[in-house]
């Protein structure tokens, strides 16, 4: 069974009313646009009111920032594995599984998920967090060729690489539950 992930069950917000919302509200219903991370949510709330989506995202963004290196590690060590152990099991959110769905990452054949599994292995042993992507945005073929590409970068590079990709991955999800005054 999939983790809980209230904002995939949001209604769409009016970011008025995410300004209004009370602390707890908060981050009830933004906490999971940063997987297993309502820490997050929680650390941006300080920073209303918001006058745009992208500023909210950017308040959200900055919490992740501002952590040190080990705590950017830990928090990306939150993330899943591509068609990983969580993928097989039935335990990640469900922007997570929809996510990965997009790219066919959840009906690999048994040679591809054997293949995705050695990369999850050697990126996070020279890494030390998972690969992370924004999955929709690429098909199979791209996500495999990143895979390669990214696991022979210095740490450093792929840790604020992952933290890119987060942010693109994100602004994606908060997206798709708040909108500003001036969108429809």
């Amino acid at each position: 069974m999939n983790a809980p992930n209230f904002a995939a069950d949001a209604p769409l917000l009016d970011l008025q009313a995410v300004n209004a919302l009370d602390r707890e509200e908060f981050v009830r219903l933004l906490g999971s646009v940063f997987e297993h991370s309502p820490w997050v949510a929680a650390g941006a709330v300080a920073a209303r009111p918001f006058d745009s989506v992208e500023a909210l995202h950017a308040a959200m963004i900055d919490v992740v920032r501002r952590l040190s290196r080990t705590e950017q590690i830990d928090f990306l060590c939150a993330h899943p594995e591509l068609a990983g152990k969580e993928a097989q099991s039935g335990d990640m959110t469900s922007d997570s599984t929809t996510e990965q769905a997009s790219a066919g990452l959840d009906a690999l054949a048994p040679a591809e998920l054997d293949l995705i599994t050695r990369m999850n292995a050697e990126y996070r042993q020279r890494h030390g967090f998972p690969f992370v992507i924004c999955v929709p945005r690429y098909n199979k073929t791209q996500i495999l060729d990143e895979f390669r590409r990214r696991t022979a970068n210095e740490t450093e590079a792929e840790l604020s690489e992952a933290v890119n990709q987060i942010t693109v991955i994100t602004g994606r999800r908060l997206r798709a539950i708040v909108r500003d005054g001036t969108r429809p």
